[in-house]
């Protein structure tokens, strides 16, 4: 079943809101398990997107939990909605994490990282088809990031669901997923 990104937003922002917590955490904790199966850990930055719980996204703490358990360098991103713009700052002991106005928890402040930098970023969407095209929430901020990133740099969706069949109306400047990491899959693109 193909449709378009907007009908799919609106199915997979339902489906999100359907979800209790509970269900929304074993899922979660199962992402992070399969992740493991990656052969991404020879790489030493990471950037991670930290959830929008009001919106049921991915609770990406137990992938913070693996990364700094296996030393990593954690990056994660505030965002300027005037230029659309994310900054990286690398995740400290005294990393202070506020809020804004979109429910996004971000970084106050920090040592900035250089998008050259990353080498593994795990992407939040709300839905993805077979081919690893994405259905975020249409503002843009990881396709302008992602298309900045080195081209080796790894992009991997994080996903509840399984994937679409195709997503009708992907654009040019749309970047590809390399992998996308559901409950009960490793989708490889």
């Amino acid at each position: 079943m193909s449709s378009c990104k907007k009908e799919i937003r609106l199915q997979y922002k339902a489906l999100r809101k359907a979800l209790s917590e509970t269900e929304l955490d074993e899922m979660s904790l199962a992402i992070a398990n399969k992740i493991l199966e990656i052969p991404i850990w020879q790489h030493t930055y990471f950037h991670i997107f930290l959830p929008i719980t009001e919106h049921k996204e991915v609770n990406t703490e137990f992938i913070l939990h693996l990364l700094s358990g296996k030393d990593k360098e954690i990056v994660i991103s505030k965002s300027d909605f005037e230029t659309r713009e994310m900054t990286h700052f690398l995740v400290m002991d005294n990393t202070k994490i506020k809020k804004n106005q979109y429910h996004i928890p971000e970084p106050i402040d920090g040592l900035e990282v250089p998008t050259r930098k990353i080498e593994v970023v795990f992407v939040p969407l709300l839905a993805f088809d077979k081919t690893g095209h994405r259905v975020g929430y249409g503002k843009g901020f990881y396709d302008k990031f992602l298309s900045s990133c080195p081209p080796e740099t790894i992009k991997i969706g994080l996903s509840c669901f399984e994937a679409e069949v195709k997503i009708e109306d992907v654009l040019e400047n749309d970047i590809q997923l390399d992998y996308c990491v559901t409950p009960n899959a490793i989708y490889r693109f």
